[in-house]
């Protein structure tokens, strides 16, 4: 590796650093601006309690003393504890969630990947074919309806109306139906990806060449031609997960699901600042990570992309 892959890394590394600072500094200062206080439905509590539960919490200091002390908590992944969930802290309920949503997550990564580039190139090799129009009108139908549609109908369809899965997520079934409804969006933004990138691929001059040699329409797209449509795909994947872990606030309430996405609804109805804005920095990292890691894969799978 030369020195600007190096220089490409620290660049990148700072870059990360500044961007999880200014998400950090906007989501403290509009929770400042939010009117009321945490405590503010406890009506019944005396005022000599509320005043030692915002000792007890730091909110009786000075508004930049309790900034300051913010921005270092962050630096060690120290969020603080939750105020509506007594005795956990922030770091411990996101940790408890991710191990719900990760793996719904990955599962329904992996399964956007795999179908929507074999359908992209299935509606490539068949273009303005009748296997083409559906495609396309399929992925149209899944680009247009938000998430929350789309758990629902299926929740109507395979619930009520076919009662093939449970309506929660409580069992290993009841997982079926929130990854698939998470892969769809994905799916067919991959789809027309690689639908589009296939076609101008297809039209290229070593694809010809290859073609004329006789060897298979099949064999030329997915032996020579794949490779170049799909780095788009890769620009994608990586924040795509992090897309589907923050996409799933919705649908994980939807199908009653205890994951990432639930806790971070329920601190907002709650007004649980501490974990608001964890969980809004946290998913900021991990956006920031998955994007560097894309742009390297990036790199690796073109090797005409240089690191600038």
């Amino acid at each position: 590796m030369d020195k600007r892959f190096w220089l490409y890394v620290l660049k990148r590394f700072l870059l990360g650093i500044l961007t999880i600072f200014v998400v950090a500094t906007i989501t403290f200062w509009v929770m400042q601006l939010v009117p009321g206080g945490p405590f503010l439905s406890e009506k019944a509590t005396p005022q000599y309690v509320l005043d030692e539960l915002n000792a007890l919490y730091g909110l009786d200091k000075p508004v930049f003393i309790q900034y300051l002390n913010y921005l270092k908590g962050i630096v060690v992944f120290n969020f603080g504890f939750s105020l509506k969930q007594r005795g956990r802290t922030v770091m411990d309920i996101i940790l408890s969630g991710l191990k719900v949503s990760a793996p719904i997550g990955l599962i329904a990564m992996v399964l956007a990947l795999f179908f929507g580039v074999i359908f992209g190139s299935w509606a490539a090799l068949r273009q303005n074919k009748f296997a083409d129009r559906m495609i396309m009108l399929f992925t149209t139908t899944c680009v247009a309806m938000p998430s929350f549609v789309i758990a629902t109908m299926l929740l109507l369809i395979f619930c009520v109306l076919l009662p093939w899965f449970p309506a929660n997520g409580q069992s290993a079934a009841g997982y079926i139906l929130p990854t698939l409804t998470l892969s769809l969006l994905p799916m067919a933004n991959i789809t027309r990806f690689v639908r589009t990138t296939t076609v101008e691929t297809l039209k290229q001059d070593f694809i010809v060449t290859a073609t004329a040699k006789g060897l298979p329409r099949r064999t030329v797209l997915f032996k020579h031609g794949l490779r170049n449509s799909i780095t788009p795909v890769i620009t994608y994947a990586g924040p795509m997960f992090a897309f589907i872990i923050t996409g799933s606030l919705v649908v994980e309430q939807v199908f009653t699901i205890s994951g990432l996405g639930s806790s971070f609804v329920n601190s907002i109805t709650s007004r649980d600042y501490p974990l608001i804005m964890g969980t809004t920095v946290f998913i900021t990292e991990l956006m920031v990570v998955v994007l560097f890691i894309s742009d390297l894969l990036y790199s690796w799978v073109d090797p005409r992309v240089k690191f600038e």
